[in-house]
């Protein structure tokens, strides 16, 4: 079912107090600002699939430039993962990777990034829909455009969602996303910590970010949520969340943005942890 809205924060106010295309159980409010508008546009409205887009949280990430891109460069294993949440989660990662690749300019990475992208997206049934984008973002890198490239890789995730629907899996939808914050909290962090301000650590203090991808973590099925690493995960993000809260008067401290970082890069060796 199709469901438009003119507005998105209508929408947004919508399916926070009337639960649209959930059951009675309470979700957890998307942070407004990691809505895409195109989530309220097409064909997934704003429901249980809809998740933070990942081109939202590295608009961030342009703000904290320079980034240590070399330093934070990921290798993704070659060997793709067999259980389809690790294949979710590391998918986001890949996504993640995409807007570092494209925001560093290294158009020669583009190729590899599409392919590792269509063998995703084929193992969990979305081959088609990524394979279109996949031969786009190759266009684009020929012509050096780097706002179609960003905009192909936004779409790229939306794409998978609205494939998942039909599956009526949700929680892959999520971990998507999950992969995509975890891969851009890494960079930002680090990112903060080499050339600290206030005003740049005051972005990475996102506890509604936080807040949301605990209760997320916490609401996906046994299977998931109860592996040993999820269950890490939950804790690890329940503990980043106070330590994001900046009180009013105060400042976030060089102290408090090592120990995110710390954290950080913990939620990373987590959510790689694949499922033997």
């Amino acid at each position: 079912m199709k469901v438009r809205f003119g507005s998105a924060l209508f929408a947004f106010a919508l399916a926070s107090g009337l639960g649209f295309g959930q059951d009675e159980e309470a979700k957890p409010n998307i942070p407004e600002d990691l809505l895409d508008d195109a989530h309220v546009r097409e064909e997934l409205g704003v429901n249980e699939f809809t998740a933070p887009s990942i081109s939202k949280l590295f608009e961030t990430l342009e703000f904290l430039m320079p980034l240590p891109l070399m330093e934070m460069e990921r290798a993704p294993d070659e060997r793709m993962p067999l259980d389809r949440a690790d294949l979710a989660i590391e998918l986001g990662f890949l996504i993640a990777d995409g807007f570092l690749i494209v925001q560093a300019g290294q158009m020669d990475k583009v190729e590899k990034m599409a392919t590792d992208l269509t063998r995703y997206g084929k193992a969990l049934g979305a081959g088609d829909r990524i394979n279109r984008h996949a031969a786009a973002l190759l266009e684009s890198a020929k012509k050096q455009n780097v706002e179609q490239l960003k905009k192909e890789l936004a779409a790229t995730q939306k794409d998978v969602e609205i494939e998942l629907v039909t599956l009526r899996d949700a929680d892959l939808a999520h971990l998507i996303s999950l992969g995509g914050w975890i891969r851009a909290l890494e960079v930002s962090t680090v990112a903060v910590d080499k050339q600290f301000s206030p005003e740049r650590a005051s972005k990475v203090m996102r506890e509604d970010i936080a807040d949301y991808y605990t209760e997320i973590v916490a609401g996906l099925e046994p299977r998931i949520s109860e592996r040993p690493n999820y269950l890490e995960i939950r804790d690890l993000l329940s503990g980043l969340r106070n330590e994001m809260v900046i009180a009013d008067g105060e400042e976030p401290t060089v102290e408090k943005l090592k120990e995110i970082r710390e954290q950080a890069a913990k939620l990373v060796t987590l959510a790689l942890q694949r499922q033997e």
